[in-house]
């Protein structure tokens, strides 16, 4: 863990920071049983689901959701 506590978060730029966290989720997600998912999750999850039945929203493909966010950090 030292390794990690001495890694210099600070002095990445915004692109890298998420970068990082994606290839650290994308490592995470290999293993979703370890993942805990609190309660809350499954309401907001519902709650979404609501909205699109509603015709409210519409659900994104990830893929384009990343791409949207990216370009709204840049």
């Amino acid at each position: 863990m030292s390794a990690a506590a001495d890694f210099p978060i600070g002095k990445l730029s915004l692109a890298e920071k998420l970068l990082l966290m994606e290839r650290l989720w994308e490592d995470m997600s290999r293993t979703p049983s370890s993942l805990p998912v609190p309660d809350w999750h499954g309401e907001v999850l519902a709650q979404r689901q609501a909205r699109v039945d509603a015709g409210q929203a519409e659900w994104v493909d990830w893929e384009v959701a990343k791409e949207r966010l990216r370009r709204r950090m840049t």
